[in-house]
């Protein structure tokens, strides 16, 4: 490794032809899309950059982009981690995305739409019948039941990594509740705040449209025979994880945010209270796990979610978006058959590739990875947030013969994927008070309705912020970086 430059901002960069450098070529220099904004960076003295820093920290804290921390004497509130140095895609790199991600959540409508109803892939052999029986995210309530317009995954997320190899790689898709995109139009307000004259010059698509379409998108599979329909986001409470967002989202439709004891159900219709006496709801944006959102029809012990509402649900007078039993496509097993998926449904051949992955209930693939954890990053089926993921080259002996245990204990449960490269980005640390590279991901956002669909240009890059980290998520302490997608 070797440093690229000593001007004050970069002082402590290391070039590592391992990876693909977004930054920088192979030859040091700087990337053409780059160069006027590495040439910006460099002027900045560390006193003067820790100023605008310290402004887009501002622009967070002021619109209460912040988390909570939670320990055993205090619970406190933290900004979100950012960087400030953003991503650039290209034009052409992100129509290969969009396209993509599309692809990916068409299919994957499809191919739940078929699982609740003839189970054709099935039944033809090409996805075996025990990867849906055996999964804690199948719904048997939500069995030959019509969602309204046959739209089952409203909102996607599909999570890429750039390889050495310098093409996009699908890690995994999330079709249940993915969040973070408050982040993203945060990100940008916060960039424009501090660096509003380059992100001019940059001609990048915006981000703020996001919430206007995410509304059209819940509009347009509202219930049959309504004109003008009433949507709201349900969210369990103000101690969740993502409770900024939920309320953000609300903010940025116009709509009411709700908890459970806010809506009833009367005369198989669902209502929301209000000051004014009680207003039909129509579509419910859910921020709330399958098994809570009514007590009546799965967990009694749930109070975040509405009794009758599922009732409502199955005589078609409420629309509920994301479709509940959704996370039966969102298992990381079912992501091991998206290539057969996308080709039986689309007849396509997948746009973006998986990366190789190998499913531990299979005999051969549980021998290989058994013998090659250390080469292998093991992942839990059914786990998001970067949860119960084990690193192979980071763990100890001791530590390798745990996982073997816990894999040979339920097979079902893990999926091992070889170690990639993720690409690397600059990124501030204020402990050296210059940039380094960090390794970073990529999670987009789609939508799907009667007749519409949307992909959100930008995204959200994550950031691992500790050196040599591949674990991005911001529950495993990643931060995140705005994300430009230049209109040509």
């Amino acid at each position: 490794m070797k440093k690229t430059t000593q001007l004050p901002l970069f002082s402590s960069y290391e070039f590592n032809s391992k990876f693909y450098d977004e930054l920088f070529k192979e030859n040091k220099e700087t990337r053409e899309i780059y160069k006027r904004l590495f040439k910006l960076f460099s002027q900045y003295s560390v006193t003067e950059f820790n100023a605008l820093n310290n402004r887009a920290k501002e622009s967070f804290f002021n619109n209460g982009i912040t988390f909570q921390v939670y320990n055993s004497d205090q619970v406190s509130e933290k900004i979100f981690p950012f960087d400030l140095f953003p991503r650039i895609i290209n034009n052409k790199e992100w129509t290969t995305i969009e396209k993509g991600a599309l692809q990916r959540s068409k299919a994957l409508n499809h191919f739940l739409w078929d699982v609740y109803h003839d189970q054709k892939i099935i039944k033809q052999g090409i996805v075996p019948l025990d990867l849906i029986s055996s999964s804690e995210n199948f719904l048997s309530q939500m069995v030959n039941l019509d969602p309204p317009e046959g739209i089952y995954n409203h909102i996607s997320g599909t999570d890429l990594i750039k390889h050495s190899d310098g093409n996009y790689y699908v890690l995994e898709d999330n079709i249940r509740c993915p969040s973070g995109v408050s982040y993203v139009v945060g990100n940008r307000a916060a960039v424009k705040h501090a660096l509003f004259g380059v992100f001019n010059k940059y001609n990048a698509h915006t981000v703020v449209d996001y919430g206007a379409n995410l509304l059209d998108i819940m509009e347009s599979v509202k219930p049959k025979g309504v004109d003008n329909p009433v949507c709201v986001i349900i969210t369990p409470g103000v101690y969740n994880s993502a409770y900024y967002e939920h309320s953000f989202l609300a903010k940025q439709m116009g709509i009411d945010l709700v908890e459970g004891r806010d809506l009833f159900v009367e005369n198989d219709f669902l209502y929301k209270q209000t000051i004014y006496g009680p207003v039909k709801v129509d579509v419910i944006y859910r921020r709330i796990d399958d098994l809570f959102i009514d007590p009546l029809e799965f967990r009694e012990d749930s109070v975040l979610g509405v009794p009758g509402l599922f009732s409502v649900y199955k005589k078609g007078n409420v629309s509920l978006v994301n479709a509940p039993g959704t996370g039966v496509a969102d298992d990381k097993a079912v992501y091991t058959y998206m290539p057969e998926i996308i080709k039986y449904y689309l007849d396509e051949d997948p746009i973006l590739n998986n990366v190789h992955t190998y499913h531990c209930s299979r005999e051969k693939e549980l021998s290989y990875v058994l013998e090659n954890i250390d080469k292998l990053v093991v992942k839990p089926v059914d786990e998001s947030g970067g949860y119960g993921i084990s690193i192979g080259n980071k763990l100890t002996k001791e530590e390798i013969q745990k996982v073997k245990e816990t894999i040979k204990a339920n097979p079902r449960k893990y999926i091992a994927q070889p170690i990639m490269s993720l690409s690397t980005h600059p990124t501030y640390i204020e402990e050296s008070e210059s940039f380094e590279p960090r390794h970073v991901d990529l999670r987009t956002f789609t939508l799907l309705g009667k007749d519409k669909e949307f992909v959100l240009k930008g995204g959200l890059t994550r950031v691992a912020l500790s050196k040599g980290n591949l674990v991005v998520n911001s529950s495993q302490g990643g931060g995140s970086k705005d994300t430009w997608v230049l209109k040509k």
